[in-house]
């Protein structure tokens, strides 16, 4: 990944926004660019689309920069207002685009601003040297335009973030294409559950599992949680918790992979799963399925005790690897549904979910 261009988060361009508003709101003159402190030491310079002054304190506007990163907020005004508030504090607020708690587990507690703590600490820091500091506080309000709409396309309502995005970033900057965001993400939605008191969740790839899991057993909205790809990750956090049981639910497509060690099952990152149902269906069955290109198409050749067949000893092999790598610690248990949603083959305890 060389030659890619590193970018900003919301919350480094949430600090430079507030610090440009805040210089005016000191009696500053309006400001085209501003530096602001990483959390690393280093300090970075932003333009700044305008500074204005309103009746109540002054705003400012930073564009976001992701660099090179597929980010769906690339490109979006992050705004800060900033009013005077009692001398020694910073508080923070909710504004347009801004998403507020609703779910314990989070790094804010429920009813807080979706603003992240290292976000917090970088505006505080962009805010601390200026000659008004000493004699006032400062309530800081982020607002993103239209990021309502962009956060139905992202995990908060997942995760119990209404009515905006979160302010994230805890280096302030953003790698192109690194999976650690994604990562953090879903580690959130495991530390939700866990904090609302689930004690059986279940891991789907994604919505093709999900609404399996939610057709075929009853369930709290918290208690089923996309992987995405990341199995690996995933698996190894769920052993920070005290969970009493673990469904795993999902297409053979996907989870077969876990079977060859594929953890991070990515098509980009991992084999196709079709050569390891493929040799499964012939130790089993006697035949191949070489010219098949797909999973779901393997299966569907089949005569439906063969697909039955088929899908529970794979479904054991998954449960076998899975356990494995929870080192034993959790016994899981493994549903396997087709396109449809309609569970084929499983392995394992289902009864706390039934």
């Amino acid at each position: 990944m060389t030659g890619l261009r590193n970018g900003f988060t919301t919350g480094a361009c949430a600090a430079a926004a507030a610090k440009a508003a805040a210089v005016m709101l000191c009696g500053g003159a309006p400001v085209e660019t501003v530096d602001i402190s990483f959390p690393d030491g280093a300090s970075e310079k932003f333009p700044v689309l305008y500074v204005r002054r309103l009746e109540e304190g002054c705003e400012a506007a930073v564009r976001k920069d992701a660099g090179d990163d597929p980010d769906m907020t690339n490109g979006v005004d992050v705004v800060a207002h900033v009013s005077f508030h009692d001398a020694g504090q910073i508080c923070f607020e909710a504004g347009d685009g801004v998403g507020k708690v609703t779910l314990p587990g989070l790094s804010m507690p429920p009813g807080d601003p979706a603003i992240n703590p290292g976000p917090r600490e970088m505006i505080r820091a962009a805010l601390s040297g200026l000659s008004c500091s000493a004699t006032h506080g400062f309530t800081v309000r982020v607002s993103i335009p239209g990021g309502e709409e962009i956060a139905r396309k992202t995990f908060n309502p997942r995760l119990g973030v209404v009515g905006g995005l979160s302010i994230l970033g805890t280096t302030g900057r953003v790698r192109p294409f690194s999976a650690s965001a994604i990562i953090d993400s879903l580690k959130c939605a495991l530390s939700v559950a866990a904090a609302c008191g689930v004690r059986a969740p279940i891991f789907v790839p994604g919505n093709i599992g999900e609404r399996a899991a939610r057709a075929n057993f009853q369930l709290s909205q918290e208690q089923v949680i996309e992987v995405s790809n990341q199995w690996g990750a995933m698996l190894d956090e769920t052993l920070q918790y005290s969970f009493d049981n673990l469904l795993i639910v999902g297409h053979p497509g996907k989870l077969a992979k876990l079977t060859a060690g594929e953890w991070d099952t990515h098509s980009g990152s991992s084999q196709s799963a079709v050569p390891i149902v493929t040799s499964l269906a012939l130790e089993l069955f006697g035949n191949s399925a070489q010219s098949e290109v797909t999973v779901e198409g393997i299966f569907q050749r089949m005569p439906a005790n063969h697909q039955s067949d088929l899908a529970c000893a794979l479904s054991g092999k998954i449960r076998e690897c899975v356990k494995q790598r929870l080192r034993e610690q959790l016994y899981p248990a493994v549903a396997l549904v087709n396109m449809r949603g309609e569970i084929v083959g499983t392995s394992g305890d289902l009864s706390p979910w039934t």
